[in-house]
C-alpha cells in the first residue's frame, strides 16, 4: 500500500505542477480553461477533506504542516495520519 500512496502523491504533485505551469504560461485555448477548472475542483475537494477530517490533526506535533500536506496531497496524506486509538468496549 505504501507504493500506492507514494505513487498517488507523486501524481498529485505532478498535477499541481501542470496547474502552476498553466497559470504562468497558459496552454492553448480550451485546454488551459479545463486545467484551471480541474485544479479549482481538486483544491475544493482538498479543502473539504480538511474540514471533514479536522479532528485527526488534534494532538499532532505539527498540525499546520499536516494541513498544508492535505491541501497538496489530499487523501494520500490523510491516510498516513494515524487515528486516535479507540476505547475498548469491554
Amino acid at each position: 500500500m505504501k507504493v500506492f500512496w507514494g505513487l498517488g502523491r507523486l501524481l498529485t504533485l505532478l498535477f499541481w505542477l501542470v496547474v502552476l505551469v498553466n497559470l504562468i504560461m497558459p496552454f492553448v485555448h480550451p485546454l488551459h480553461e479545463l486545467v484551471n477548472f480541474a485544479g479549482a475542483m481538486l483544491l475544493a475537494v482538498h479543502v473539504l477533506e480538511l474540514l471533514l477530517f479536522r479532528a485527526r490533526f488534534r494532538g499532532r506535533p505539527s498540525p499546520g504542516r499536516d494541513r498544508l500536506r492535505v491541501l497538496l496531497f489530499g487523501i494520500f496524506h490523510l491516510l498516513t495520519i494515524p487515528t486516535a486509538p479507540e476505547a475498548s468496549h469491554a
